[in-house]
C-alpha cells in the first residue's frame, strides 16, 4: 500500500513538473513575441525617418542644397528600411501562427497580444536559494521517493526470503459408535530458509541486487542535487552579467540617440554625408535591438532560475525583485 502511495504521487508529481514546464515555454514564446512586436516599431520608426530625410533631401535638391547622389542613397535607404520591415513582419506573422497554433487556437489574422518585457532587477543569492528551495524540486522529491520505495520493495524481498514460516495442521478422527473414541491431533512446522543466507545462491543474489539498487538511487540523488546546485549558482551568476548587459545597452542606446542628432545636424548644416547620416540612423536601430534583446534574455533567465527552485516565475520577481529609484 505504501508503494502504490509512492507511484500515485510519483505520477502527481510528473503531471505538476510537464505542466509546469509548459507553462514556462508558453511564456517565453509569449514574450518574445512582445518583443519582436517592440521590434517592429524600431523597423518602422527607422522607415519614418528615412522617408523624412528622403523627403528633405528632394526639396534640398530642387533648391540646389544638395547633390542628386544624396538623393538616391536616401531613396535607397527608404527602400532598405521598408524591406527590412516587410521582412521583420512576416517572421513575427509565422512566429505568431506557430504560437496559436501551439494553444489550439485557430488564427484568423486578427488576433493581438498586449503586454510588455518588464524587467526589474533580481537579487537573489544562490547559496539561500539553495537550502531554502532546491528540496522542493520535483527531480529531488522523485529521487527521494525513488529511495523510498526500492527500500520497502528490499524489506519486502527479506521478509519472503529469509523470514521463517510457520505451518500448522490439525487432524480430528470421529468414532459412529463411541463419541469417546474420538481422537485429536495436531502439528506444527517451523521452516527456516538457508539458502538466502548463503553467498552465491540464487536467492541471496536477489536480496543483495536491492542493495544495490538502493545504492544507484542514492548517488542518482547526490548527482541531481549537485547538478541543480550548479544550475542555480550558474543562472544567478548569469542574472548579475546580464543585468550589466542591459545597463550597457542602455547607455548604448543614449550615445546612438545623441550621435543620430548630432549627425543628422551635420547633415543639415552640409558638414555631413548622407553615407554617414545613414550609418548613425542605422547604429541608433541597433541599439534599440540589442537592448530589447538584453531585456528578453535577462527575463528567460529569470524564468529558467524561478523554475530550477520550483517557484512561480510572478512570485519569484516578488520576492526577489529590487525596486528601481524611480518607484
Amino acid at each position: 500500500m505504501n508503494n502504490i502511495r509512492l507511484a500515485h504521487q510519483a505520477n502527481l508529481l510528473k503531471y505538476e513538473d510537464a505542466r509546469r514546464q509548459v507553462s514556462i515555454q508558453i511564456t517565453k514564446r509569449f514574450y518574445s513575441l512582445i518583443a519582436e512586436k517592440n521590434n517592429l516599431l524600431v523597423f518602422e520608426e527607422v522607415l519614418n525617418l528615412a522617408q523624412r530625410q528622403f523627403e528633405r533631401n528632394e526639396v534640398a535638391f530642387r533648391n540646389g542644397l544638395v547633390r542628386e547622389l544624396a538623393v538616391i542613397q536616401s531613396r535607397l535607404s527608404v527602400e532598405n528600411a521598408r524591406y527590412n520591415l516587410s521582412a521583420a513582419n512576416t517572421a513575427y506573422t509565422n512566429n505568431m501562427g506557430d504560437f496559436l497554433a501551439a494553444l489550439g487556437i485557430t488564427s484568423d489574422g486578427h488576433v493581438t497580444l498586449l503586454g510588455e518585457v518588464k524587467i526589474i532587477k533580481i537579487n537573489a543569492n544562490a547559496n539561500d536559494l539553495i537550502s531554502g528551495r532546491l528540496p522542493g524540486r520535483p527531480d529531488i522529491v522523485s529521487a527521494k521517493r525513488e529511495i523510498e520505495r526500492l527500500e520497502n520493495a528490499q524489506k519486502q524481498s527479506i521478509f519472503q526470503s529469509r523470514a521463517p514460516s510457520l505451518n500448522l495442521s490439525m487432524d480430528w478422527s470421529l468414532s459412529k459408535f463411541n463419541p469417546f473414541t474420538d481422537t485429536f491431533s495436531a502439528t506444527a512446522r517451523l521452516s527456516i530458509p538457508i539458502d538466502p543466507w548463503i553467498p552465491g545462491t540464487s536467492r541471496e543474489q536477489t536480496v543483495r541486487k536491492t542493495d544495490d539498487s538502493i545504492e544507484k538511487a542514492k548517488l542518482d540523488l547526490s548527482i541531481a542535487e549537485d547538478s541543480a546546485k550548479t544550475q542555480i549558482r550558474s543562472l544567478c551568476s548569469q542574472l548579475v552579467n546580464s543585468w550589466t548587459s542591459i545597463e550597457i545597452a542602455g547607455l548604448g542606446l543614449e550615445a546612438a540617440q545623441t550621435s543620430y542628432l548630432l549627425t543628422e545636424q551635420g547633415f543639415r548644416s552640409g558638414t555631413v554625408e548622407s553615407l554617414v547620416l545613414e550609418d548613425a540612423r542605422n547604429n541608433l536601430a541597433s541599439a534599440r535591438q540589442r537592448l530589447l534583446q538584453t531585456e528578453l534574455s535577462y527575463f528567460n533567465m529569470i524564468l529558467d532560475l524561478s523554475a530550477a527552485i520550483n517557484m512561480d516565475w510572478k512570485n519569484f520577481i516578488e520576492t526577489f525583485g529590487v525596486p528601481s529609484e524611480k518607484e
